[in-house]
């Protein structure tokens, strides 16, 4: 077997599982899961419509590089959405779901030969970034989110030494857990430390479509144009239909970036088998030609966070976020020290049947600390009636909940 596998670390709703195995939970009421982040709306008829027309597509094989139509209709969403130029042909690849080409980037450009070769990536993260480094042989180093910036990452806390040994940077913008957005003088920052170290930036942006504020979020290709960086030089940006179409279960996505990386992920993914089917091919093209139903999905979110957050405002330290689908929680503390995540999560579905996610679960002891522990993440994927039922017993069960004055579990896998 690859010894590497062994330095894989279980997933987070694995642990959950196994946190939670000895609970039968209030069986007077019904679950609601906000746990994954697995979006529930209906899938869009004319997405639906373009699979059944692209059946015959079965019949062949699809080549690695997509269809020139798919990744025409790629370019023009990020003109209309971004304001951008890119080339179909050099500067955009189909992948299928984000998940699967943020793993696989890593595989195309780290080094494990280099000593002390290593992988960036924020603290609490998304694991597939963590797995990725690993299995490419790869260190992982964290930058933990900063409470004073909406949990953004401080990338202040990753030291030059580090830097220097940085071949693969992980950004998530709007961030998971957070849902906060990088701006541009951040993006700044990094393409300066690219510059001077050579590492490729992987701008994982599946959240983008999904914003509670009038400007949409920030890109990381838009902030490289803005900053004169035309090329995208050593950028990468990672978009789904995942969460901005409602169909996680088609895989559909792309990368686009700079074309020399684009080059030699496509001679990876030819070898790996990544190819996308062409019905599936079909059906992408008419979700990112269409922008009604992302604006009627974008509106559902807004009405559910625009009822469930002051529900939970009122329990718990929380607020609305720039972007995404999840809300990030403080829990109640004892004695000044952050709260215990895992007790709060376990009580809640055995008394209230809400199943939630403990923060510190999704980070790694960094830097002296888990910056995970003591909150919680939810996701309001179901719809608007469910997520304010689950926001109204989470909110009473707060009130009744009496911190426990032990350490919290230890979170180590």
């Amino acid at each position: 077997m690859n010894p590497l596998l062994t330095r894989l670390h279980p997933y987070p709703f694995e642990r959950l599982r196994e946190l939670t195995r000895d609970i039968t939970p209030a069986a007077h009421l019904h679950p609601i899961g906000l746990g994954i982040g697995e979006p529930r709306h209906p899938a869009p008829e004319l997405i639906k419509q373009a699979l059944v027309e692209g059946m015959p597509g079965l019949a062949v094989y699809p080549p690695t590089l997509g269809e020139p139509a798919l990744r025409e209709s790629i370019a023009h969403w990020l003109q209309r959405r971004y304001r951008l130029s890119v080339n179909p042909a050099t500067q955009i690849l189909p992948c299928c779901g984000s998940r699967e080409a943020l793993f696989a980037l890593a595989q195309t450009v780290i080094d494990p030969s280099k000593a002390g070769a290593t992988v960036v990536c924020p603290n609490p993260f998304y694991q597939i970034y963590e797995g990725a480094a690993l299995l490419a042989g790869a260190d992982t180093a964290f930058a933990n989110s900063d409470p004073a910036r909406n949990f953004a990452a401080d990338w202040s806390r990753i030291d030059e030494a580090t830097w220097s040994r940085t071949q693969l940077l992980y950004v998530c913008s709007p961030g998971n857990p957070s849902g906060a957005v990088m701006p541009l003088s951040e993006w700044r920052r990094l393409f300066e430390l690219s510059d001077r170290h050579g590492f490729v930036i992987a701008s994982d942006e599946c959240y983008s479509e999904i914003y509670f504020r009038d400007e949409p979020p920030l890109g990381g290709l838009e902030a490289a144009a803005a900053l004169g960086r035309d090329d995208f030089r050593n950028l990468i940006a990672f978009t789904s239909l995942s969460k901005r179409s409602n169909v996680p279960g088609m895989r559909s996505g792309f990368v686009a970036g700079d074309a020399r990386v684009i080059k030699a992920f496509l001679l990876y993914r030819t070898y790996h088998g990544s190819a996308m089917s062409p019905m599936v091919q079909r059906a992408s093209i008419a979700a990112w030609s269409d922008e009604t139903h992302v604006v009627e999905n974008r509106a559902l979110y807004r009405q559910k966070f625009a009822e469930a957050t002051p529900v939970l405002a009122d329990a718990l330290d929380v607020r609305l976020p720039d972007a995404g689908f999840y809300l990030w929680a403080g829990v109640p503390s004892h004695d000044g020290e952050p709260g215990n995540d895992i007790d709060f999560a376990r009580r809640l579905l055995a008394q209230y049947n809400v199943t939630v996610l403990p923060g510190s679960l999704l980070a790694r002891d960094a830097h002296g600390s888990n910056p995970g522990r003591g909150r919680i993440r939810m996701a309001l994927v179901a719809g608007t009636a469910e997520c304010l039922e689950a926001a109204q017993r989470i909110a009473d069960f707060t009130r009744r909940y009496e911190p426990p004055s032990s350490s919290p579990p230890s979170t180590r896998a």
